[in-house]
Order: C-alpha cells, then sequence, then structure tokens
C-alpha cells in the first residue's frame, strides 16, 4: 500500500471510530452510561431488600426450608447474595436502567447457571440457581437404572460474544460490558448468559452446561429493559424469564436468570430451564409447615369503609337459606351446612346453580357476615416444587354494582357488575428452599398481577395487607381508586380500595380446603368444592342502555373513546352471571395468569 493511500484509509477508519464513540455518546450519556464501581463491593443494606421480620424456625420436616432441592439428577441451592458486575443506565432516568450482577457464596462443589439482573426501580432482590451432580439415594438409584446416561453437569466448550455496549469497538474498553452465552457441548443446554466488565471471556471452569433431558422450555417474561433502536448496531433487550410448564403439575424450575437480545447475535436461543424429574416433591412443607406458614405469613384483609357486600363462610350462607336449583323446576332446595346435598362432579351445564334465598333473609344474607368469615386456602407446588402457592380465596355472598368514571364525572351503576356470590383470591408465593415469602399475586376481575415482597405494605411482622375494593372485592397492593379500562383517560370502572374496621386476620381466620401434594386423606376437601356449577344464576338484561345514557352525556369527541373501552371491559359487567367455584378456575391446576 503507498504512504498515500495508507494516511487516506487511517484517516477514514478514524472517523468511523469516531463515529461508533459518537454512537455510543448519543445513546448512553458516556459517563451515566459506562459507570464503574468497585468490582468486589457487596449491596449495602440500603441497596437490598429483607422481611421486615426475621424467619422463624420452621417446624420439622423432610426436605423444606433446608437450603438444597434435589431435581432427581441435580442438586441446586438458591444464591440471593450478589456482587456488582455492571449497569446499563439512561441518562435522563437512572431508574429505568437495569444492573447485572454476579452471584457469590456458591458452596463448594456447585456451579454457576448465569448471571442475575435487576431493573433499578426496585431494591436489590432476587435469587439464582446454582446446581451440582446429586449424591442423594434417588440419584443412585436413578444412576444404577440409567448407567450410560452422560454426566447431568459439564463445563462449556467457549464463550460467544453475544452483545457489548461498545458496539464492538475494539479499542474502547473502559466501562463497557459484554454479555457471553457459553456453547454447549451436544446434548446440553445453557440455561444463562455471563456478563464481564473486560473483553476477555469467562472462565469455563465456573460455568456449568445441562443435559438437554434435564431442561426444560423456558419464554421470555418481564422485558425489564429496551435499548433506543435509533443505531440498530447497539440496540439490546432484556428479559426475565419463567418456565413454559407451570403449574400445580408444572415440572419447570426458575433458574432466576435473564435472556437477551441484541442486533448482532446471529442465531439467537433462548435460555432453557431446569426439570424438576423427582418422582416426589420432597421439598413442599408437610402439614405442620402449612399451617407454620400460613400463621406466619397471612395476611390482613381490609375492605371498604363503604362496604355493603361483605364476606362471610361458605357454611353461614348454607344456613341462612342459599338454594340449590335446578333446571326446569321454580323451587330451589335448601342446601345443608356442609353442601353434601350438592351435586359433585361433572360440568358447568347449566343443570344446576345456586341461589339467595327467596324468602325475607334475601337482602340481609347479601350483606355477608363478617364474624364468620374465613379464607380458604390451597396449598400447591409451583415452579416445579421449588415454590410453595398459598392460594387464599374469599366468599362473599354477593358482588355489588359497578361505579363508572368518566375524567371528573362518577357514575354508580343500578346493576351492571352485579351477581349472586363472589369468589376472588390472591396467593402467597413461599420459596422452599428458605421458607421466605417471595411474592404475592393480586387478582383482579379478569386478570392480575404479581407484586415482590418489596412492593408490599406489611401491618404486623410479615403479614401483608390486602385491600380488596368496594363492591367487586379485587385485591391491590395498597389504598387508591384504581381504574379497569383506560388510565390515561380516566374512563373505566372504578376499583376503590381503603383500610376500614372491616378486616379478616388471614393468619387466624383460615381453613386449609386442599392440599393434593400431601397425598389422599391428608385434607379433605369438602363437599361444596366439589361442584363444578355457578354459584349463582345467569340475569341478562340491557346492559347497553344504562351505558348508552352515559355516553351521551359526553362530548362527541370523547364519545368513540369511551364506546370502545365499554367494548374490552369483562363481559360479567353486562350481565348477572354468578361464578364458578373455586376448582373450576384456570389457576387452580395452573399458573396465575400474568
Amino acid at each position: 500500500m503507498r504512504e498515500n493511500d495508507r494516511f487516506v484509509f487511517e484517516r477514514e477508519r478514524e472517523r468511523e471510530r469516531e463515529r461508533e464513540r459518537e454512537i455510543g455518546r448519543m445513546m448512553f450519556g458516556c459517563q451515566c452510561f459506562h459507570r464503574r464501581r468497585v468490582p468486589n463491593l457487596l449491596p449495602t443494606e440500603n441497596d437490598a431488600f429483607s422481611l421486615p421480620a426475621p424467619i422463624p424456625t420452621w417446624p420439622q420436616g423432610k426436605g423444606f426450608a433446608t437450603g438444597r432441592i434435589s431435581l432427581r439428577e441435580i442438586e441446586v441451592v438458591e444464591i440471593t447474595k450478589f456482587e456488582f458486575i455492571w449497569e446499563y443506565n439512561f441518562p435522563k432516568d437512572k431508574r429505568k436502567g437495569v444492573t447485572f450482577y454476579k452471584p457469590v457464596g456458591i458452596p463448594n462443589g456447585f456451579f454457576s447457571l448465569g448471571d442475575y439482573c435487576q431493573s433499578n426501580d426496585q431494591p436489590l432482590r432476587g435469587f439464582v440457581l446454582a446446581a451440582r451432580e446429586a449424591t442423594s439415594p434417588e440419584s443412585e438409584y436413578s444412576c444404577i437404572s440409567n448407567q450410560d446416561k452422560p454426566p447431568a453437569l459439564l463445563k462449556p466448550l467457549d464463550y460467544t460474544l453475544a452483545w457489548c455496549s461498545n458496539g464492538g469497538n475494539e479499542e474502547d474498553f473502559v466501562g463497557c460490558g459484554f454479555f457471553w452465552l457459553p456453547l454447549s457441548p451436544k446434548g446440553y443446554k445453557a440455561l444463562g448468559f455471563m456478563v464481564t466488565i473486560k473483553p476477555d471471556k469467562p472462565e469455563l471452569e465456573e460455568f456449568r452446561c445441562v443435559r438437554a433431558d434435564l431442561t426444560d422450555k423456558c419464554e421470555n417474561y418481564r422485558l425489564m429493559l429496551d435499548s433506543n433502536n435509533s443505531f440498530p448496531e447497539l440496540a439490546f433487550r432484556v428479559w426475565t424469564t419463567r418456565p413454559s410448564d407451570r403449574g400445580l403439575n408444572g415440572k419447570g424450575v426458575s433458574v432466576g436468570t435473564f435472556s437477551c437480545t441484541s442486533y448482532w447475535s446471529s442465531e439467537e436461543e433462548l435460555p432453557s430451564c431446569l426439570k424438576n424429574l423427582s418422582p416426589t416433591l420432597q421439598a413442599m412443607p408437610n402439614m405442620d409447615q402449612g399451617h407454620a406458614l400460613i400463621r406466619h405469613y397471612g395476611p390482613t384483609i381490609f375492605f371498604h369503609p363503604d362496604e355493603v357486600y361483605l364476606p362471610s363462610s361458605v357454611s353461614w350462607f348454607f344456613k341462612n337459606g342459599a338454594l340449590l336449583c335446578r333446571s326446569g323446576e321454580s323451587v330451589g332446595e335448601a342446601i345443608d351446612a356442609g353442601g353434601s346435598n350438592l351435586p359433585g362432579g361433572g360440568s358447568n351445564d347449566g343443570a344446576y346453580w345456586i341461589d339467595l334465598p327467596s324468602d325475607d333473609r334475601r337482602e340481609r344474607v347479601k350483606k355477608g357476615d363478617l364474624e364468620s368469615a374465613v379464607v380458604y386456602v390451597h396449598l400447591k407446588p409451583a415452579l416445579g416444587g421449588t415454590f410453595t402457592d398459598i392460594v387464599m380465596w374469599v366468599f362473599c355472598p354477593f358482588n355489588g354494582p359497578a361505579t363508572l368514571k368518566v375524567g371528573v364525572m362518577n357514575r354508580p351503576l343500578s346493576k351492571i357488575g352485579q351477581h349472586v356470590c363472589d369468589w376472588e383470591h390472591f396467593t402467597l408465593r413461599i420459596s422452599n428452599f428458605t421458607g421466605e415469602l417471595w411474592s404475592v399475586y393480586f387478582s383482579q376481575h379478569s386478570g392480575g398481577k404479581w407484586m415482590d415482597a418489596s412492593d408490599l405494605e406489611f401491618i404486623e411482622g410479615n403479614k401483608a395487607i390486602i385491600y380488596l375494593s368496594k363492591n367487586g372485592h379485587a385485591s391491590f397492593p395498597h389504598p387508591g381508586s384504581y381504574i379497569q379500562g383506560s388510565t390515561k383517560l380516566g374512563i373505566g370502572v372504578r376499583n376503590d380500595a381503603a383500610r376500614s374496621n372491616y378486616y379478616v386476620d388471614s393468619s387466624t381466620c383460615y381453613k386449609i380446603m386442599a392440599a393434593e401434594y400431601l397425598g389422599e386423606g391428608i385434607v379433605r376437601e369438602p363437599c361444596w368444592l366439589q361442584f363444578m356449577r355457578k354459584w349463582g344464576p345467569t340475569v341478562v338484561y340491557d346492559s347497553r342502555a344504562e351505558l348508552g345514557k352515559i355516553i351521551n352525556l359526553l362530548p362527541l369527541a370523547l364519545r368513540n373513546s369511551v364506546e370502545n373501552i365499554f367494548d374490552k371491559l369483562p363481559v360479567e359487567l353486562y350481565g348477572e352471571n354468578g361464578p364458578t367455584g373455586p376448582k373450576e378456575k384456570n389457576n387452580w391446576e395452573g399458573d396465575e395468569r400474568s
């Protein structure tokens, strides 16, 4: 190459490097993005969340809260202590960024399955699993019958650079993050990514890939980071992941790692999760431990101070005149206190339904009986038996009519939203490694939301507060007026939640109604739980006429938007339609909808 050509080449190359640096400065805000800390600095007490009170010593059992769980050929531990690696910040709002951590304190003989990521808008709280070959008698038996199987865990062959924050600039590494996808041996899968602040590949020895038949499918769950893709060569997304196979019989085990994609990752493969192949869920709590968990974590449920339709026990409802109605018969049959004369099994075929008393007790029964109220508990495994879901059901004899909010106008409705009987629930998710409350699911009409324990209000020790909304009894973590519809436009159904003197302490007022994993005969399910028909009649009326009157009062510019929002509201708002019981709900065997 001639000297002049070399000069031109070097000048163009330098311009290209400057362009890449400028992209980084524009996109990431330079020092806000390339920020470093002391590598070995652990989070301070202000950075991390812990429950308000210490976790007690649980009653003795087999594998619950022992710190380790056998998945048959693999044994895993839950790592909750982390070391800062690198953070991705937006110049204008650091809270929208994310931070990446390396698990620390991994016991000898266990290996990392991937690093951890968390959004900056929450205190540090999370977990990743570390794994080793299992040494339990159960594992030894499986090894005898499967002598030809290769090891459960193997080191990766290499690492592939999935993304780096400097856009591939080979000369500017200061403050950068590098994301590595392990290259698995044939027949093995990687369950997470590794993050470094140098372009050097991680050590092969510190990571393990898992034999494919011991893994399960995974799916992206919550998008934690979506970088500005104005510059595609630096686009980057990060998700939390969860097993695809979830619920009461699901075998998928969450590893706690993250998934990421970038513009220049050629063939991206979503990390897998683990699979619990153990024939026994040895880490699930026994009956004594289940009671101890409820007594320690059972929330206090507050009803709105203006609530008219309070809860009761199911037996109180039956004793006070509830009727079993049959299709084609005009007179209903009284239901005994235990519900033994309710038809069990079958399907929701419309042949039977439950109704309020037809005599002068009707209006009184609608209002419930707070003194008799209890929560009905379903204990079930979650995430392959590494967590326990304590599902708490609240029964109300009546669900009141809705209130619509349209801007500054609030319009109580005469019938829309009301129906006989109401079954609502919330769910506590407990780690079977430690017995620690991890999150709470708040059921809200046709959907719901998981909330981390750090987002909850606590009333006493580790007992959270659940707010049930006025008339509709949807559950919320904080008081306020929640709009089901368009929050931005302020149009939809109001859910008003507040503290009052009407409350139920679920840590004392509860009954365990089902826990299938404990085996037959341990928990006797009540007769009424087998009633698969509707707890209330179906009454159709012209709800659109009442809504139409409200719409006609609005300015023309708003009418189309309001009509579109009303069309998306749950169908139960447009007629009286009694709910099915807990066992007919999707979440009885499946995972919560979120």
